[in-house]
């Protein structure tokens, strides 16, 4: 039997169910749920029911969790405000001065994976600022009080919960000390415990998959993920779009599913430009813009992008801010006007 020793997540005593302000304590539910996680665990890993035992009786229900899930800005927020948060002075000029600091560990992920490169800076960016803010929760907290006290997600993040299990024993990685998301999400790419088991990968050949703090480590597996879910480099994300003169139809609403195709949109009246073929899957995205609403038509990459977080607004910003940042590196540096006159 595999031998446990302080490397993994606290599963939570309670199970909370938030309804405003009010919280309701199930602690039979939990106790039973506790219990079969322990077996399955044991059984199928291999692990110390004692030590897991010890270790889970430290979780801890974290109330800002839950409160944040259920209000995550993608729902809250109109495209407008969303975009702002990350297309704006000073987290473009973050992306160039990133690039211009790592531009050879870019070059190598982005070739390496056929991937953009300013689409590996931009997840960077959007997700933790470029490696600043990689999140302020213990993982085993985020985790356990999802997995145990979120029944709408209750499975998904108990698998995830044993998938980190999993990742530690691996990776070496200290489960009561790991800083992420409220969701449970590790390193400047912020990868969920199961997509950094699938698709990190150890970009300097020295024996770890370090997202913290290896930058060829990070850049080779944010590309890895996209290149595995299909990325195709050189073809568009996005066109922008317009309603024709003659438009009758409802006003049409944001998908992420490549559910038409460009011929069919533009025989139903969106008006837009591309170089892709009339029967290249596509989708319409309707988006509340700043005093007018926005359309745009996305394509493969852009359905691709949302695999990394299933939102239109994030996968669109991701987009426009990697467009910035690469608008920004290209110019290069801006020479200081010189001193003095003739």
């Amino acid at each position: 039997m595999k031998t446990f020793v302080r490397y993994f997540v606290v599963l939570v005593p309670l199970i909370v169910f938030s309804i405003g302000h009010a919280v309701e304590v199930d602690q039979g539910a939990v106790q039973e749920a506790k219990a079969a996680f322990l077996d399955r665990m044991v059984a199928t890993h291999g692990l110390d029911r004692a030590e897991l035992t010890r270790i889970l009786d430290d979780a801890e229900i974290d109330e800002q969790i839950l409160e944040t899930i259920s209000r995550p800005a993608e729902r809250v927020l109109p495209w407008h405000e969303y975009r702002a948060i990350f297309l704006n002075e000073t987290r473009i000029s973050g992306g160039v001065e990133f690039w211009n600091t790592h531009a050879d560990e870019i070059r190598n992920a982005s070739e390496a994976y056929s991937v953009a490169p300013e689409l590996l800076v931009a997840i960077l960016g959007v997700e933790t600022y470029y490696g600043r803010r990689m999140g302020s929760f213990r993982v085993i907290d985020s985790l356990a009080t999802l997995a145990f006290a979120y029944p709408p997600r209750s499975e998904f993040f108990t698998s995830e919960l044993e998938a980190f299990f999993l990742l530690v024993v691996e990776e070496g990685i200290d489960a009561e000390q790991v800083l992420g998301s409220y969701a449970g999400a590790m390193g400047a790419g912020q990868f969920i415990s199961s997509s950094y088991r699938a698709y990190a990968v150890d970009g300097n050949d020295d024996g770890r998959r370090d997202l913290w703090g290896d930058w060829q480590d990070v850049l080779a597996s944010v590309a890895n993920y996209f290149s595995a879910h299909g990325w195709r480099r050189d073809k568009p994300v996005v066109s922008r779009a317009s309603l024709s003169q003659t438009w009758s139809g409802p006003e049409p609403t944001s998908s992420m599913n490549l559910e038409q195709t460009v011929s069919a949109l533009s025989d139903a009246g969106y008006i837009f430009s591309t170089e892709q073929p009339g029967e290249a899957p596509a989708t319409v995205l309707s988006l509340e813009g700043q005093g007018q609403q926005e359309y745009w038509v996305g394509y493969h990459n852009f359905h691709v992008i949302t695999r990394y977080n299933r939102s239109v607004m994030y996968a669109l910003a991701v987009y426009q801010l990697g467009q910035a940042i690469l608008a920004g590196y290209e110019r290069g540096p801006v020479e200081a006007p010189s001193e003095g006159g003739e």
